[in-house]
């Protein structure tokens, strides 16, 4: 069956964005309202209205419904737009004759082309990940799945600390999981915290009652009736309820082999966030683009750049490219069991650069501040939540510290001062 969404019909321009997530829906959102004649469709794979995956954790603690992950909560919000929501898979992308293709039959041409797919949780190669009992938490059906076998009192392993592993992790424990974290690395979200930033955030979780296995790794998971027994590479094996694997995640690139569009960890895009492919585009966790500290082409997949990218992808689809990207700030900020941990820039610091600490274990509070010259870089905080925003303004602004870089090194709680007297402005 085709579908002839072309400029050849009176309706207008031909948008098609593949994905319903944030950037998605912002992108479409962006294109309605800069041209009110245009044609748009967005093609979603679940089988559920767009919704968030930052809201699956309050789904989980069951604070909500389903329909309270929704991206957009009006009755009719999309119809009201005239956007028209599929709910199908996209199989193909011919980009010589501008068509996407489905897997219920529908062959779809484009004028503009957006890529909003977002990503998949990866499987890691361990004897038994299969089993019924083991499970992933990416989309509503994993949830509804944990909420199925995790009852208070139940035992779970979770394999991976890192950041989708511990947003995870409290829902968990809100649950009334007895929880075991099994983490490979010698710290939690080890792509996000320095060694010791992490290694406090692991006693904060034993604090809580939760067992964080570091250095540790699952080598298989053995069927046994009612529960799984789980294999590690040091210590008794344990034996549990149910097990969650929440070892990373890669971009969903593999329905463009054949599209001619460049594609590395994601697909690579420009300041435009245009593919290689002229009127195509990609934005949210499938696309590669410029990290605004390095240069370097990377994928943040986190919501506020999948937003970001949505709105800069709905203008330049509308307006020729009219909107310039100046790269995404690599940028987390997370919340484990009420313990809130951030990371900025290049919190790992660079070569030939300085760096300021404050250390209170006792009190769970942290900073690492990282130079390159009198230029702040890159940011690690745990426990501080007050004006943290600043010190994302700080690094986007590329500021001079001028005096405020030796006061910085002697006390880096004063980078809210620093803000205010070199940018001139609040957080």
């Amino acid at each position: 069956m085709s579908q002839d969404n072309s400029t050849a019909t009176a309706q207008g321009t031909s948008h098609i964005i593949i994905g319903a997530g944030p950037a998605g829906v912002v992108a479409a959102e962006t294109i309605r309202k800069l041209d009110k004649d245009a044609i748009i469709t967005v093609i979603g794979d679940e089988p559920e209205a767009p919704y968030s995956r930052m809201a699956i954790p309050y789904y989980l603690e069951e604070n909500i419904e389903a329909e309270g992950t929704h991206l957009r909560k009006t009755d009719n919000h999309y119809e009201n737009l005239d956007i028209q929501v599929i709910n199908d898979l996209v199989k193909t992308v011919d980009t010589d004759n501008k068509q996407v293709e489905t897997t219920d039959g529908l062959t779809l041409d484009y004028d503009k082309l957006l890529i909003a797919t977002g990503s998949h949780p990866l499987t890691p190669p361990i004897p038994g990940i299969d089993n019924p009992k083991v499970g992933n938490c990416w989309d509503l059906a994993d949830s509804r799945k944990i909420i199925e076998h995790v009852k208070p009192g139940s035992t779970v392993v979770q394999i991976g600390a890192g950041f989708i592993g511990c947003i995870i992790l409290e829902a968990l424990v809100k649950r009334g999981a007895n929880l075991t974290v099994v983490e490979m690395d010698n710290r939690m979200v080890p792509r996000m915290l320095d060694e010791q930033c992490g290694g406090m955030l692991k006693s904060w979780c034993e604090s809580k009652g939760v067992t964080v296995l570091t250095e540790t790794q699952v080598q298989r998971i053995e069927d046994s009736g009612e529960q799984v027994k789980v294999h590690l590479s040091k210590g008794e094996p344990i034996v549990a309820d149910f097990v969650i694997s929440a070892t990373g995640v890669a971009s969903n690139t593999e329905f463009l082999k054949d599209s001619k569009i460049d594609i590395d960890q994601g697909i690579l895009v420009n300041h435009n966030l245009q593919t290689n492919i002229p009127d195509v585009y990609a934005a949210g966790d499938v696309a590669q683009g410029i990290d605004f500290s390095t240069g370097s082409y990377t994928v943040h997949a986190i919501q506020p750049t999948a937003a970001d990218h949505g709105t800069v992808t709905g203008k330049n689809m509308v307006k020729d490219n009219s909107s310039f990207y100046k790269g995404s700030l690599e940028m987390n900020i997370l919340s484990t069991l009420d313990l809130i941990s951030t990371s900025y820039g290049t919190w790992e610091g660079v070569e030939g650069g300085e760096h300021s600490e404050l250390v209170d274990p006792e009190r769970y509070r942290y900073i690492r501040l990282q130079f390159k010259d009198d230029i702040l870089v890159g940011a690690n905080t745990l426990g501080i939540t007050q004006n943290i925003g600043s010190l994302r303004g700080l690094i986007q602004s590329k500021s001079k510290l001028g005096v405020w870089k030796e006061r910085l090194m002697e006390n880096p709680l004063n980078f809210m001062d620093a803000y205010v007297s070199i940018t001139g402005n609040h957080s």
